[in-house]
């Protein structure tokens, strides 16, 4: 029983330094750090530090002791420590099944604030209350607005299509009581980042023609994703193997959200899932010829989509819905949405996404106005204030956001 108890912390520790060796070689041989980066090392720690939880996760689903997306989160909110401000009254409740957590300046207002509904990001498997609480505090305190966070459902246990319906249920009845918040119903933003993003863009679509609701002053979408459908853009190639959403994160986290099996991967890649008749209603939207020269560098431009295949798009055909494709929503609801701040990063794979809803809602007449920031990366927000791994990105994003929301709700 004693050698017992000796062995297992042994072997444990060696597993463990084993799979730290597994992480660096991992790191060096398919991650790429993006030139552009101002704090390349910062960068590789942080990649390491992912893929040794990612792979962690996985080691233990497999081993049937806890499912990879519930370690990886755990660690992600032990690692984004939420921290408390006492010019801000944070609440946790519940819209029905859906928590929420509202941040309140607590300096007394001469009358109703500006409102903000947030939908975080995390690709469908990250993501949460506490990972983005420091950033909900911030822009409660910079904007001076009263800010609603929704803490939707998602993987492992909750799929396709929870996560829209709870944000849009959230957002209608925050709408409905927003002066039991002490809300000014005339200057409601929607905000969010990445997956968080493109709910925006469904969400303030699905409002469109909502009488009953008071109307959303504008919105706010951090590197969005917009459309499952073309995989072969420029920064689709150009940044496939970049931190923190990679090519392959991005479509094991669609796979498993959307219950797609992984199988369909490179049929999803080529395009072979996208019917021809479809492509061709679409291609005006979604092809490559809509992204500026300037975003070309390293581009080849492919088959795209490839060869059609019946049983592949059988089996993906969903993504193809207008409902998980906003980019994809008819002209005549595009052209009833509320005026747009974009971001794009140059180092993203989602840039392209970005750059083609800013064309989509510029040629319906949307006012938008649009933030690129070249050496960001997919994610940085989160680290605007985890000093030492902080990135003047994350803060100039945040900042640009900031400054968007008070020039046209105060």
């Amino acid at each position: 029983m004693v050698v017992l108890l000796l062995v297992l912390p042994l072997g444990l520790a060696i597993f463990l330094l084993g799979l730290f060796v597994w992480t660096i070689f991992k790191h060096f041989l398919t991650t790429e750090v993006p030139s552009a980066l101002q704090h390349p090392v910062k960068f590789r720690i942080l990649d390491c530090v992912f893929i040794y939880v990612m792979t962690l996760g996985n080691i233990l689903e497999k081993l049937r002791i806890c499912s990879m997306p519930s370690i990886a989160q755990f660690v992600l909110d032990r690692l984004f420590v939420k921290k408390n401000d006492p010019k801000v009254v944070v609440t946790d409740l519940r819209f029905g099944t859906i928590p929420v957590r509202l941040f309140q300046p607590k300096a007394t207002a001469c009358s109703s604030r500006g409102g903000i509904i947030f939908y975080h990001g995390g690709a469908a498997l990250l993501g949460s209350l506490d990972s983005y609480h420091n950033v909900c505090v911030f822009l409660a305190l910079e904007t001076d607005s009263v800010l609603l966070a929704v803490g939707y459902r998602k993987l492992p246990n909750y799929h396709y299509p929870v996560i829209t319906s709870d944000c849009l249920n959230a957002s209608i009845h925050f709408l409905k009581t927003l002066k039991t918040y002490g809300v000014d119903p005339s200057r409601v933003v929607v905000c969010g980042e990445s997956a968080g993003g493109g709910i925006v863009a469904q969400v303030t679509q699905a409002l469109v023609g909502q009488k009953d609701l008071p109307q959303i002053r504008a919105q706010v979408l951090i590197y969005p994703s917009v459309q499952c459908i073309n995989f072969q853009l420029p920064s689709f190639q150009q940044n496939q193997n970049v931190p923190f959403l990679t090519r392959d994160l991005m479509l094991m986290c669609l796979c498993k959200y959307a219950a797609i099996d992984l199988s369909w991967r490179d049929a999803m890649v080529k395009g072979a899932c996208v019917p021809p008749d479809t492509w061709m209603r679409y291609r005006k939207w979604l092809s490559s010829d809509n992204i500026p020269q300037s975003f070309k560098n390293r581009f080849q431009e492919p088959q795209f989509p490839g060869p059609f295949n019946e049983a592949a798009y059988l089996e993906t055909k969903l993504l193809l819905d207008v409902a998980n494709a906003p980019l994809l929503a008819d002209d005549e609801i595009i052209a009833q949405l509320p005026e747009a701040f974009l971001v794009s990063c140059g180092s993203d794979i989602l840039r392209d996404d970005t750059l083609l809803y800013k064309k989509r809602l510029e040629d319906q007449g949307v006012p938008v106005s649009w933030y690129h920031v070249e050496d960001g990366f997919h994610g940085c927000i989160l680290l605007f204030d985890r000093k030492p791994f902080s990135f003047s990105c994350s803060v100039n994003i945040l900042n640009a956001v900031v400054r968007y929301i008070k020039s046209i709700c105060q």
